[in-house]
């Protein structure tokens, strides 16, 4: 679904990626692990058009999206819920929900999403009509989550969904994306910072240092991998 080839991307004098390739076959769940700084939410601004690329192609499916703008790459089929969430703090859920299908005019197929968002995260009906900046920093990530998928992509990229969430929320909205891949077929491609949960769930995994690939191969292989365990799992 997704061919990231020989992707380099420059902060004006600073190389922050590196020649990095990858492939996301369609349906499955892969994940880029690294240390902060490595390139990986730079790599997913980039596949979003929010970045431009200094080298390398990106092609989703069978056509070239090497820096198009972001809103013809959404309209294609990508949709991000990223870094730090943003949501609209003044919307409510639901005005943020449909946010997420700007693009859309099949208001009968938006309502059977709105529907499917509420029953992945019933919380979020709970808390339909509240501002999205009263919700916890749990909540908010279901909204972001949930807004992407408002959009109906073919390629769901997440970054860091489990950052500044009480460890007891982690593990359902790591669940939950298990869930939106089982029951929509939906292809994921996550950044995480929690090594351990992104191995459990992804079937690939990429790991980056400096911008560039070091390590891949199926997640299962990876969470063995001696280096890796000592580098993202804390082991020795």
């Amino acid at each position: 679904m997704l061919r990231v080839q020989n992707l380099q991307v420059r902060y004006g004098a600073i190389a922050a990626v590196k020649g990095i390739s990858l492939t996301i076959e369609r349906g499955t769940i892969a994940t880029l692990l690294g240390t902060n700084g490595a390139g990986k939410t730079t790599t997913l601004r980039t596949i979003s058009g929010l970045i431009k690329a200094a080298g390398g192609t990106i092609h989703f499916g069978d056509r070239d999206i090497t820096n198009k703008p972001c809103h013809e790459i959404v309209a294609m089929g990508i949709a991000q819920a990223p870094e730090g969430r943003m949501i609209f703090s003044n919307l409510t859920v639901k005005e943020n929900l449909r946010m997420g299908a700007y693009l859309r005019k099949d208001r009968a197929e938006i309502q059977r999403d709105l529907d499917f968002a509420f029953s992945i995260f019933p919380r979020l009906k709970e808390r339909m009509k509240q501002p999205g900046g009263t919700l916890s920093g749990g909540e908010q990530q279901m909204l972001a989550i949930s807004r992407a998928l408002m959009a109906r992509p073919g390629l769901l990229m997440l970054d860091e969904p489990s950052l500044g969430i009480a460890p007891i929320l982690v593990k359902t909205i790591f669940d939950k994306i298990v869930e939106i891949n089982r029951e929509l077929g939906m292809t994921i491609l996550l950044v995480e910072q929690n090594a351990h949960l992104a191995l459990q769930i992804a079937h690939y995994a990429y790991v980056i240092e400096t911008g560039q690939m070091v390590i891949e191969g199926k997640a299962s292989e990876i969470a063995k991998n001696e280096d890796v365990r000592k580098a993202y799992l804390g082991e020795t």
